[in-house]
């Protein structure tokens, strides 16, 4: 397998996950909080796209899709353009409300499509490419795209998580 075809497996992994997290959910079910304070299915999604888009495009030297599709005007959240939920607090998950999944999966696919196709064309030598040297020892672009991968699936994850506790009180 070539290394393309792993980081590819790897984002289309958190692509399902997404899929399955919101699959069928109505607008209500997606802005449920799971408890008091605890993140909603809209929001992790939203958050975890957003983190990827933000990451990839500053790797591809890109505009993020969410403003060059405009993917942030459909969404109409009451944050800032660079917004990618880090630091959210409670009221300002609540605050990521959509009219269905489809935004989110919709929004999901355009980052997954365009990260997909990035990495596609990266052979082994363009992962040690330094890519951050504000930390010691400095960020590789294979580091980043792992850590983009990590944090992707951990908070997929969390929305299918969230899904079942949603579902199960209903």
């Amino acid at each position: 397998m070539k290394l393309a075809e792993v980081l590819a497996d790897g984002f289309g992994r958190v692509q399902e996950v997404v899929h399955e997290a919101v699959e069928g959910l109505s607008a209500e079910q997606l802005a449920e909080s799971p408890g008091p304070g605890a993140n909603t299915i809209a929001w992790l999604v939203w958050h975890l796209t957003r983190v990827q888009d933000d990451h990839v495009a500053d790797l591809m030297g890109t505009e993020q899709i969410w403003t060059s599709a405009g993917w942030l005007d459909r969404f109409e959240l009451p944050f800032p353009a660079a917004d990618t939920g880090y630091g959210h607090r409670p009221e300002d998950v609540d605050a990521v409300r959509v009219d269905s999944a489809d935004l989110l999966t919709g929004y999901y696919d355009a980052v997954h499509e365009a990260t997909t196709a990035w990495v596609a064309g990266l052979d082994e030598a363009a992962l040690d490419r330094i890519v951050d040297d504000a930390w010691d020892p400095h960020v590789t672009l294979g580091v980043r795209l792992v850590s983009v991968l990590s944090d992707d699936l951990q908070h997929a994850g969390q929305a299918a998580f969230a899904r079942g506790l949603v579902l199960r009180a209903t």
